[in-house]
């Protein structure tokens, strides 16, 4: 039996409305395997991407860090099946690895508890080189700028910033959705003002009846939004091996997680949309975004 496997298993005994992120409620165990150690996988040493770039070396490392971080909230729940911070971040990890039907428990189960997921993500039309936190939960999305969840913003090479060390627990808990509701969000979004979700390569666009204002941590510049268009970070998407033309030696060129971003909205709406009042366009994976 495979830990995810036995994690579900443990789940099914404790049930969702026990679920908690309370530091003096969980195993203090669980509790470190979804704060402390998500920051250390995160924030390991893997390739010089600066120093030696290769598409295929990115790619295995950020599928080395995401199985990692599986494995530690599996773990986590094996140790205590209450960890809803464990269940955020196996909701995140199943849609990345494309598995839709395990995707959907996990965000069954965290929703129905009450929760969040939350996902670090850029907002290229707000700040390319500055990151936000977007929590999704049955009410609608919530966005918070990077420096109201981390104590504080180091950046580095163009200004973008680095994720905290272990000892900022507040945001690794936010980062698996149990958020201080001491901090109001930069904007919310309530699912009844999503007209459209359209995927891409590489971002979701999120089309909105009433806009929305969002400024930036990095440059403090707000804009005003009838759209959220996203990276969700996490997903490598692929790469080919082609011969350009009029050149003798082959290249390597990436391409985007479409089917990752497709998976992403279908799930969200299959939660949040019961009257199929979002509309969904057709998935068109072409050049750019």
């Amino acid at each position: 039996m495979s830990i995810v496997t036995g994690a579900l298993s443990a789940l099914l005994l404790a049930g969702p409305a026990s679920l908690t992120c309370d530091p003096h409620v969980l195993d203090q165990r669980s509790y470190r395997l979804t704060t402390r150690a998500m920051a250390e996988v995160v924030n390991q040493e893997r390739t010089d991407w600066w120093g030696y770039w290769d598409l295929r070396n990115v790619q295995d490392d950020l599928a080395d860090l995401n199985d990692s971080t599986a494995r530690a909230a599996a773990r986590a729940l094996e140790l205590d099946p209450r960890n809803r911070m464990a269940h955020a971040v196996l909701a995140r990890y199943h849609l990345i690895a494309l598995d839709g039907e395990r995707a959907a428990e996990e965000w069954a189960t965290v929703l129905d508890a009450g929760g969040a997921v939350a996902w670090t993500g850029t907002l290229y039309d707000v700040d390319a080189r500055t990151y936000f936190l977007l929590a999704f939960d049955l009410r609608g999305i919530r966005i918070y700028r990077f420096d109201q969840v981390v104590e504080r913003v180091k950046r580095r090479f163009y200004g973008i910033p680095e994720f905290p060390g272990a000892q900022d627990e507040r945001f690794w808990a936010a980062s698996g959705g149990c958020i201080d509701p001491a901090i109001r969000p930069e904007a919310f979004v309530p699912w009844s003002t999503v007209r459209e979700i359209k995927a891409g390569n590489y971002v979701l666009w999120f089309k909105l009846t009433q806009p929305i204002r969002v400024s930036s941590d990095r440059s403090g510049k707000t804009k005003t939004l009838d759209e959220i268009k996203v990276n969700l970070h996490g997903a490598g998407g692929d790469f080919e091996v082609y011969k350009p033309v009029g050149e003798d030696d082959l290249a390597v060129r990436g391409r985007g997680p479409a089917g990752f971003q497709d998976l992403v909205r279908r799930t969200l709406v299959s939660f949040v949309d019961p009257d199929r009042r979002i509309a969904l366009p057709r998935l068109k994976p072409g050049v750019g975004w």
